[in-house]
């Protein structure tokens, strides 16, 4: 009985500083109103405590995590690793199972338990994976997603200490999350519990070296990155990889902004018409062109046709039709009538004197 004396002073500070934070969250909940309780975007109303508790976590992995990880990866050989995770991983999947249960997916539920029953009898307690060549793909869930499925929002965002990020929904889960672990197996034996639990964290932070150094390359803002890569993960889970899509606030200044007004009324779009062309103008420019190229039809008409016999008269080319609209100026009565050449034959100079080369 006395063992188990820190457990439960643990379990009353983390179940106090939940109801705080739960508190808290009402507090400073948004106003009812919004249509998908999972888009309201990141909401970190703590951001001072969340920091400080990120710089905590942070120096605690730096200084401690990290290298005993990094030391385990180098010391213990992968098969034996690859049992150690494969035996923590057996216990998420029997709790993922029930999670699929209670989340109405039956056919997930069945499917992850005879995952279970192949790891743990032909893989030998889970320490192979033979479900995986089966067919039977791991499809993890845990209470936080059941409680997001069954309609609770995930309120503010929340660094915890020593488990990280986490919001107000996947804090109230976290208790019942990490209590199904192969420590159950050697209970009530509290350090004992304490050692496996060691052991399944070490394994966690060791499969995230290749992850943690990405992240130390390419984020500018380590926290903010954190913040906004936890928050889309676990919406995208919820909705289990399809998540919709976020309202945009300013989409309707945008449209309002780059949709062009429809054609028509000037005065209404805000765009100034453009004049039309004096009609004398274009008349007598038209005209001119018109008279020019009658002219020049008239010419090459002449040319190409041969010349009848003098007793008949030559016959005057239809005139042209203008286009329809199109009104030509009348010719002036003083223009000049271009004649018409006579077709005959060309003229050949004789050839040059044989004299004029010496």
């Amino acid at each position: 009985m006395t063992s188990h004396a820190p457990v439960r002073a643990f379990l009353r500070i983390v179940s106090a500083a939940l109801a705080l934070a739960v508190v808290a969250g009402c507090a400073t909940a948004p106003v009812p109103g919004v249509v998908d309780r999972h888009t309201a975007g990141p909401k970190d109303p703590y951001e001072p405590f969340n920091r400080k508790m990120f710089a905590f976590n942070d120096t605690l992995d730096t200084y401690a995590l990290k290298p005993v990880a990094t030391a385990y990866t180098k010391v213990v050989p992968s098969p034996i690793r690859t049992g150690v995770h494969n035996f923590f991983g057996n216990f998420s999947d029997a709790w993922s199972a029930v999670n699929q249960l209670l989340q109405g997916k039956p056919a997930d539920a069945g499917s992850m338990t005879l995952r279970v029953l192949t790891n743990t009898t032909i893989g030998i307690g889970g320490l192979f994976d033979p479900a995986t060549s089966l067919g039977l793909e791991r499809k993890s869930e845990d209470l936080g997603q059941t409680l997001g499925v069954w309609g609770l929002e995930p309120g503010p965002y929340l660094v915890l200490p020593l488990f990280g990020s986490s919001d107000i929904r996947d804090a109230i889960a976290l208790p019942a999350d990490t209590y199904v672990s192969p420590s159950l197996l050697v209970a009530p034996k509290y350090w004992k519990e304490v050692a496996i639990d060691a052991v399944g964290v070490i394994d966690t932070r060791a499969g995230l070296l290749g992850a943690s150094q990405m992240l130390d390359e390419l984020a500018f803002d380590r926290y903010t990155f954190m913040r906004d890569a936890y928050i889309t993960r676990r919406r995208s889970l919820v909705y289990d990889g399809n998540p919709p899509e976020l309202p945009d606030e300013d989409s309707g200044e945008d449209d309002s902004k780059s949709t062009p007004a429809p054609a028509g009324n000037g005065a209404q779009s805000g765009v100034k018409p453009a004049l039309p062309a004096a009609p004398a103008a274009s008349s007598a420019a038209s005209g001119a062109q018109s008279s020019a190229a009658e002219g020049g039809v008239r010419v090459a008409t002449a040319a190409a046709q041969p010349s009848p016999p003098p007793s008949q008269p030559v016959p005057a080319p239809a005139p042209s039709q203008p286009p329809s609209g199109v009104q030509p100026a009348p010719e002036p009565a003083s223009s000049p009538t271009l004649p018409v050449p006579r077709v005959g034959p060309v003229p050949i100079p004789p050839p040059p004197a044989s004299g004029a080369h010496g």
